[in-house]
């Protein structure tokens, strides 16, 4: 996947394969097309498998990175302490990387970077500019956002941060705070966290930061919440600050480091990625696999307890359109219904999904929401039946994956944190945060 620029890089965006597929077969090139090398990919939360308007090229709902044909990666060499007029000329320089720290409005530090052809790396950022590999947009919980998203609300950096992947095995990738604009530049201002660190070189951290969290044993059922961190421009790893742009640091983290697991994840300041690699991957559900779940629940016949008529799921390409034999269910109790309206409670009547409703089984009070299956494969632990479902959205996966994800806080405004549902970002509420679901039928 080669992003240099021009309607081909964005072409191999669009197919998920390195541009060099796309090129005629050559002796050196044969290995490449046969087995192409994969890193690992990026699932944004909260878009259930893709885009409201559709994955179009650099916007997408999740991205795969491959090795690039060569090396694009740079590394941090000379470093530079000049006045502002000398800053602005070594900044113009359009063939040489490097990052530039205001320390006063008369004195800048510049590191040059020099390039590294042991590395591959990767952009990510809200800018659509075409060195952005991955254009990430605001996601509002339980909203599916319109367009690019490149409205001035954003919190997203234009040029959020970086991934470095070594080009042999085992591929390692790592994340670094920020990205270089189109002159190769990083610039952090007067303003902006930044310190010298041991070794004569200079770190800081963007203004609303890239916060990384690494599961405890991976993405799996056996595995726990890790600790959130802040990861600094030089990659280094720091406890994170008092609020997400305070101008002191946390400390730093020696132990840890910006290594990327399988489970990873990102937060960007408005939106949250999910770091899966090609072994995580190969362990995960496909889309055929969800598509018989879906099918084989349907093949149950659940009925409504109470109008007697057949449930079933719909397609997961209509997942977010509400059908006739639409399963709902009751929040407070699990009894999955058809769609009715009696047991509306006199304070909510007039108000549709969500409401408060008695359920006609068990009398029990609570919302009542259409269920949905979970379409995005990449965020479920294991190929379970889809036997559960998140409060109070009411997507419907594995009884591992609805639990992993109610024990996983994900940061929010400044300092907050919510559990939410990673197929469309609503915050999770209840005792849990999700119901096992009780079906009138032979599913049960």
């Amino acid at each position: 996947m080669v992003l240099d620029g021009g309607s081909d890089a964005v072409t191999a965006l669009e197919l998920d394969v390195p541009r060099s597929l796309d090129r005629s077969p050559t002796p050196n090139s044969q290995e490449i097309i046969k087995d192409p090398v994969k890193y690992g990919e990026f699932i944004v939360l909260g878009y259930n498998g893709s885009l409201a308007s559709g994955d179009r090229g650099r916007w997408r709902s999740r991205l795969a990175l491959y090795k690039r044909p060569n090396g694009n990666g740079v590394r941090p060499d000379v470093v530079h302490i000049t006045s502002t007029p000398l800053a602005s000329k070594a900044l113009s320089n359009a063939e040489q990387h490097s990052v530039s720290y205001t320390l006063s409005r008369s004195q800048s530090v510049i590191v040059e970077y020099t390039p590294d052809s042991n590395t591959d790396m990767f952009q990510i950022g809200r800018s659509t500019e075409t060195l952005i590999d991955f254009v990430v947009t605001d996601a509002a919980p339980g909203n599916y956002p319109t367009g690019e998203g490149r409205g001035p609300q954003s919190t997203i950096s234009r040029f959020a941060c970086r991934i470095c992947c070594e080009r042999s095995p085992p591929y390692t990738a790592r994340i670094y705070a920020a990205g270089f604009n189109s002159s190769k530049n990083l610039f952090l201002g007067e303003r902006a966290a930044k310190w010298r660190t041991p070794d004569g070189l200079m770190d800081g951290l963007t203004t609303n930061g890239v916060l990384v969290m690494h599961p405890v044993h991976g993405f799996s059922d056996h595995s726990s919440p890790g600790t959130w961190r802040e990861i600094s421009v030089c990659g280094n790893v720091y406890a994170l600050r008092e609020t997400r742009s305070a101008q002191q640091r946390g400390r730093q983290v020696e132990n840890e480091s910006n290594v990327l697991q399988d489970g990873s994840l990102i937060d960007l300041c408005g939106a949250t990625l999910l770091w899966r690699t090609p072994e995580g991957l190969d362990k995960a559900p496909t889309l055929k696999q969800l598509e018989v779940l879906r099918q084989e629940i349907n093949a149950a016949r659940p009925q409504c307890p109470v109008g007697f008529n057949t449930l079933a799921f719909p397609s997961l390409e209509q997942c977010h359109v509400v059908e006739q034999q639409q399963p709902w269910v009751y929040l407070s109790c699990g009894h999955v219904h058809g769609y009715h309206r009696w047991g509306s409670r006199p304070e909510a009547r007039g108000s549709t999904a969500g409401s408060e409703r008695e359920c006609p089984l068990c009398r029990r009070v609570g919302p009542y929401v259409p269920l949905w299956m979970g379409c995005e494969a990449a965020s479920y632990l294991d190929v379970g039946p889809p036997s559960h479902a998140f409060c109070p959205c009411g997507h419907v996966c594995s009884a591992k994956t609805v639990k992993y994800w109610a024990h996983i806080p994900l940061p929010h405004g400044t300092h907050d944190f919510h559990a939410a549902c990673p197929f469309c970002g609503t915050w999770l509420t209840g005792e849990k945060g999700y119901i096992k679901l009780i079906y009138q039928g032979p599913v049960d």
